[in-house]
């Protein structure tokens, strides 16, 4: 989940936790029907990493609150990890968790129930990232935050695309057939396993009856 957006990689952690601690409580406190969501992730703790910054924060809850801090020192009960991009993807592009799970870009591991729970409090609370920093922290810092999340998104984009291009150009380039052309050649083996099946039961006919002629002829004589 959040933490995640600051690709603002020259920000000393505690000070990402700050700005984090800050939106998140904000915002969950202006909103009572996330009270009860809240409460039954008390005493939970994620641990989050930032894989391309090496950055870690502690996310946790107790007494209805969230804090974040870059040091924790108890019992971890989820870990989540994926690149700046993959966070700002999940943040500010708002892709779905699951979606990223099953493309390996968001890995997470341990309490499947404390996952669970904190999957339905952000899906209910429908955070906009770019908004509640723009309101909390002025103009500038939002929207610089923002533009950069959405730059990063677009440009893991232009590379996916760029290297499915390259992969495939590669495989032509081997006479590798492509999904249409792999299709047309496994209609072509079907359709000639089945004329040889129609073979073999023809060839098999003709041998009964060579053998029954020849039975016949040794039983004439």
């Amino acid at each position: 989940m959040s933490v995640l957006f600051l690709p603002l990689r020259l920000i000393p952690v505690p000070v990402q936790c700050v700005v984090l601690s800050t939106v998140l409580d904000l915002f969950f406190s202006r909103d009572a029907e996330l009270k009860p969501l809240l409460n039954a992730l008390n005493d939970k703790t994620f641990r989050i990493y930032v894989r391309d910054t090496s950055s870690c924060f502690f996310l946790g809850f107790a007494k209805g609150r969230v804090w974040v801090h870059p040091n924790h020192q108890g019992s971890i009960d989820v870990r989540i990890e994926a690149t700046t991009a993959g966070f700002a993807r999940l943040c500010f592009a708002r892709e779905d968790p699951d979606d990223l799970v099953f493309q390996q870009v968001l890995k997470l591991s341990g309490d499947s129930e404390a996952m669970l729970r904190f999957k339905t409090l952000l899906a209910t609370a429908d955070l906009d990232w770019e908004q509640e920093l723009r309101s909390n922290f002025g103009e500038f810092f939002g929207s610089r935050v923002a533009k950069t999340a959405h730059a990063l998104v677009a440009a893991e984009a232009t590379v996916s695309k760029n290297s499915k291009q390259a992969v495939s150009d590669v495989l032509q380039s081997m006479h590798t057939p492509d999904g249409e052309r792999l299709q047309n050649w496994q209609a072509g083996v079907e359709t000639l396993a089945h004329q040889i099946s129609r073979l073999k039961a023809r060839t098999t006919r003709l041998e009964h009856r060579l053998e029954q002629q020849q039975q016949d002829q040794t039983s004439v004589s």
